[in-house]
């Protein structure tokens, strides 16, 4: 099965939280024993250069560079050094977030999974292609502004042992995609901080992988 950016839709979108060092530590600084997992609706994911919506009864908004991985064939009950062999591809995900919700609600499902909270791309790269996934300088940016500045090497839970810890769970299918968490440097966490506003222009930008540009617009 080949997939292509444009029409590519996942089937789960299984994201992990707390997975970098840095964001442990800009937080609360307790570590988890064992990944922390959640979800966002497939219905939130949007392309490169789609607008994301501030939706009304939202009043901070976040964004999240994350290294993402494509699953390419059914798999269950995978060990990690196996798990490399069922990688279709990697891409950006920009883990949109409404951290009021979040924070209020008690759960992160609907916080993460409003309409457009999911920008996908720019392009997807075969798993081949990428040498060490753990070995990728990733960045953010707000309208040119630097905020988040790291490499995977910076996760607590590596990619292929994710992969495996979550296919003993569930059967993982060929286009699911796995969100591997974010590094430092979020608004919500900045010493001033500094959420998104309508009218702003996210880059979220993966080594080997591109730029995933989007803009925040509100609705009238």
């Amino acid at each position: 099965m080949e997939f292509e950016i444009n029409s590519y839709k996942p089937g789960k979108i299984i994201c992990v939280g707390m997975n970098y060092k840095s964001h442990i530590s800009e937080q609360d600084g307790r570590f988890p024993d064992k990944p922390v997992l959640f979800c966002k609706a497939n219905s939130c994911i949007i392309k490169d250069g789609n607008d994301i919506i501030y939706p009304a009864g939202v009043n901070e908004l976040d964004y999240e560079v994350e290294l993402a991985v494509i699953i390419g064939k059914s798999m269950k009950n995978i060990k990690p050094e196996d798990a490399g062999n069922y990688i279709y591809g990697y891409t950006i995900i920009n883990d949109v977030t409404a951290r009021d919700l979040q924070k209020t609600e008690g759960q992160w499902f609907r916080a993460k999974s409003f309409d457009t909270f999911g920008p996908v791309g720019p392009k997807i790269i075969p798993g081949d292609e990428i040498k060490d996934p753990q070995n990728l300088n990733l960045k953010s940016f707000v309208n040119g502004e630097l905020r988040q500045d790291s490499n995977t090497n910076d996760m607590i839970f590596k990619v292929y042992d994710l992969i495996s810890f979550i296919s003993f769970s569930m059967t993982l299918e060929a286009g699911d995609l796995i969100a591997t968490g974010t590094p430092a440097g979020v608004g919500l966490f900045m010493k001033k901080k500094s959420l998104l506003e309508p009218g702003d222009e996210i880059i979220c930008e993966i080594e080997n992988i591109g730029k995933l540009i989007n803009k925040v617009i509100r609705l009238q």
